[in-house]
């Protein structure tokens, strides 16, 4: 199909500008955003394929697994790179944003299609002039974005809590609207990559067009937003993919923006970077880092524990410096049982402060001796 004959304006205004025509359902996958096209810090992405050949290599997955749980998912990536090896795959990540994405893209359940890719069609032609002031562009217009697409997102987000309301958008619906609008505005934020703090300059206007995102359904999906830690005593897989925030970083303060737009409670913020008081923070950030894992491991019901660490433990920043130890980690694994360690060499993100020589990613496989 030649779609510049069948929707020739349309192609041609997406074609200059940038906006998306993935609300077309025939049109290719390039037109839309797949789940690794989001800056998140610890992005496993890039390492998905070197990490999947060897945890399956390592357990014998032909012989006797069926069900992969990713307990600390991140950005999803991992878990979707298991959908073709496994019958059963269970995600868990304590945001709340991170829960709407991998509803919208994993979730599989009835939607209505013509109707999501209809709502971004309006959303993309909005007068921004025209529309008022509210509680997302009062706080971060001029900051994390300019003014004129705080205003847009502030509007689209509200549209959406009024539409899911009054019954107009089901689960999956709302959900793939919410991660588009967050999957696009990623891409114009004022930041590094985080939401820790924007870049103090003018920011240079961006039209924000919303770009569909590229669902990836699977059957077999389970997803959780629980403390790892509770989770893992309710749980049983024959693997268990563990990559805990190891450092001091906490993943709700660097994503506030996301948890906020996700949530729509509209609290009181605070600080430069505006942030609203903290919740969901990790003990994996602090000082009882230790104490957590061992428990996590302790108390998991899985043949295989595969523990993802890296090497910034002797990183100059102490905010990047690990809350755990690599023969910490060693020790906790060896007494679950057999443990095999396999590195790779992995560039690591930073916003600049911090520098780490010859930085690899570690992967731990470990077989249970209970199973």
């Amino acid at each position: 199909m030649d779609f510049t004959e069948v929707y020739p304006e349309q192609v041609k205004t997406e074609t200059q500008c940038g906006l998306s025509i993935a609300f077309f359902p025939d049109l290719p996958n390039e037109w839309q955003i797949n789940l690794e096209s989001r800056r998140y810090i610890g992005n496993k992405a890039k390492l998905s394929t070197w990490l999947s050949d060897i945890l399956l290599e390592s357990t014998n997955y032909y012989k006797d697994c069926d069900t992969f749980f990713d307990v600390f998912a991140g950005t999803g990536c991992i878990a979707k790179s298991m959908f073709a090896s496994f019958k059963k795959v269970i995600v868990n990540d304590i945001l709340h944003s991170n829960q709407v994405i991998y509803k919208a893209f994993f979730l599989k359940t009835a939607w209505d299609k013509a109707k999501v890719f209809n709502l971004l069609d309006t959303y993309n032609t909005l007068n921004t002039n025209k529309l008022p002031e509210n509680y997302f562009s009062e706080n971060f217009g001029g900051k994390f974005f300019d003014h004129k697409n705080a205003k847009l997102i502030g509007y689209i987000r509200e549209d959406l809590e009024q539409r899911k309301r009054e019954g107009e958008l089901n689960e999956k619906e709302f959900c793939v609207l919410l991660a588009t609008l967050i999957y696009n505005i990623d891409k114009i934020a004022n930041t590094l990559g985080h939401f820790d703090a924007y870049i103090k300059k003018p920011i240079r206007h961006q039209t924000l067009y919303l770009k569909s995102i590229q669902p990836i359904e699977f059957e077999g999906i389970e997803i959780y937003r629980e403390d790892a830690n509770d989770l893992v005593r309710k749980v049983k897989a024959d693997i268990a993919y563990i990559d805990p925030p190891y450092n001091s970083r906490q993943y709700n303060r660097f994503y506030h923006i996301y948890e906020n737009l996700t949530e729509w409670k509209k609290p009181e913020l605070f600080g430069v970077a505006l942030k609203p008081k903290p919740e969901n923070s990790s003990v994996y950030c602090t000082t009882k880092a230790k104490e957590a894992f061992q428990d996590l491991v302790e108390n998991l019901d899985a043949k295989y524990l595969a523990v993802s660490y890296n090497n910034t433990y002797n990183a100059k920043s102490q905010s990047s410096e690990n809350k755990i130890k690599l023969v910490e980690i060693e020790e906790i694994l060896k007494a679950k049982g057999e443990t095999k360690v396999f590195e790779c060499d992995h560039p690591y993100f930073n916003t600049g402060k911090t520098e780490f020589n010859e930085h690899k990613e570690l992967l731990f496989i470990c077989q249970s001796i209970r199973n």
